[in-house]
């Protein structure tokens, strides 16, 4: 086999995050795994208008230690979630740009709304005191390849640099673009995930509007109950994850630690409706059944699935028959639970963040639970890890992400071994 036809070897070697249970990778971690929820009361008189009143919000979050003031005014909310974990992630995976070919290193993020916040601000402004006050930041702030455009000008970094926006698959998108990129031969890096801060007035408004959130606000920290008979809809949340995708040699090279491989992907589109899944699960059972393909594993080798799981009544049927479709009766003994029980459904960001989840999984051989699982849907019988965490060996893993327009977007990730 030629050099050129060689495919590359990809590792992760570095985690950031920003949710509504925390900033550090371990305290978020160790929170999921005791079944904490992030979603709270949204009390303020504006949103109390609205019928779904509960979100996950990274309520303390801040950019102090990060960015001057004046260069954070520049930045959206979904920007500065993602600027802010990327450089959690890059110490965390001890990288020095100063000593990378940074035309060899890329960043790309997926963001599926962007920055509704700055539109909502500056329309406020046009209507009341007309165009002169408009910020000449505003189209450099909504822009959704803005959180990678200035990631990439912190680290100098002058290779691939991109958004991708496929809704709530869009982190997944981005891994997968930034695996392939590594793969081919094209970088040796890739800083990738997703961002997404999406509770403003428009955004709840719209998905209300849709009758697609949950509106259980007396008990905010239930209301996300993926496969649970009594969900309502999903819990909107903010924040990001992002992670250092890297080439196994050049990882090696440089000592860094490596927490896992990315084995393979599958992509797919429902091209059926622009909100709802093909209830049979056809084309999300094909992406996962390419997953399998690209990543070399049986069926019987896929130890944990981090689902999708959004708590809206569709969404988790079609997910279970596209399960069962693939792993055939293998399916009720793979352990499989939703993350978005915990923090809520963070959109374009979500894919990112149960990435990591899914790898501090598979280093701690614990499946997270689904928390809220009270009352199974019938149709829903499969093991979703219901209300506790459990003990499993986990050797790989399979993360999904489903979004609105029909996107399907699977990644496999495996424990490394040389």
């Amino acid at each position: 086999m030629s050099q050129e036809n060689i495919k590359r070897r990809v590792v992760i070697t570095g985690m950031g995050l920003a949710t509504p249970l925390g900033y550090n990778v371990e305290t978020v971690w160790t929170r999921i795994c005791n079944g904490e929820s992030g979603v709270i009361a949204l009390t303020d008189g504006v949103h109390s208008l609205f019928r779904s009143k509960i979100a996950g919000l990274c309520s303390d979050f801040s950019t102090e230690k990060y960015l001057l003031a004046k260069d954070a005014k520049k930045m959206e909310r979904f920007t500065q979630l993602a600027y802010t974990s990327a450089i959690d992630a890059v110490e965390h995976s001890g990288l020095d740009f100063s000593k990378e070919d940074l035309y060899r290193c890329g960043v790309i993020i997926g963001c599926g709304v962007g920055g509704l916040d700055e539109i909502e601000t500056q329309q406020d402004r046009l209507r009341q005191h007309g165009a002169s006050r408009i910020s000449p930041f505003t189209i450099p702030k909504i822009m959704l390849n803005a959180a990678g455009s200035h990631i990439s000008i912190h680290y100098g970094i002058h290779g691939p640099v991109y958004g991708i926006a496929t809704a709530c698959a869009s982190a997944n998108n981005a891994m997968i673009d930034s695996f392939k990129l590594i793969r081919d031969n094209e970088v040796d890096l890739v800083i990738t995930g997703g961002t997404e801060a999406a509770v403003s007035e428009l955004g709840i408004a719209g998905f209300v509007a849709m009758r697609a959130l949950s509106e259980r606000n007396d008990e905010p920290a239930k209301a996300s109950r993926p496969f649970d008979k009594d969900r309502d809809g999903f819990v909107i949340a903010e924040g990001a994850g992002i992670l250092i995708f890297e080439e196994l040699e050049h990882a090696k090279k440089r000592r860094a630690k490596i927490y896992a491989e990315v084995l393979g992907y599958g992509m797919t589109t429902d091209a059926c409706h622009i909100t709802q899944p093909d209830k049979e699960g056809i084309a999300a059972g094909y992406a996962m059944a390419a997953t399998l393909r690209s990543a070399s594993l049986r069926p019987d080798q896929v130890d944990y699935i981090n689902a999708h799981g959004t708590s809206t009544i569709l969404g988790d049927l079609a997910e279970v028959a596209a399960i069962k479709r693939v792993f055939g009766n293998m399916a009720y003994s793979v352990a499989i639970s939703s993350t978005k029980s915990e923090i809520g459904h963070l959109l374009g960001g979500s894919g990112g963040v149960e990435l990591i989840f899914s790898i501090l999984a598979m280093r701690d051989h614990v499946v997270p639970p689904t928390i809220n699982l009270e009352n199974p849907d019938p149709e829903c019988d499969l093991d979703f890890t219901p209300l506790v965490a459990k003990e499993k060996r986990i050797n790989s893993v399979i993360s999904n992400s489903f979004g609105f327009g029909g996107h399907n977007a699977c990644i496999a990730i495996g424990r490394f071994d040389e």
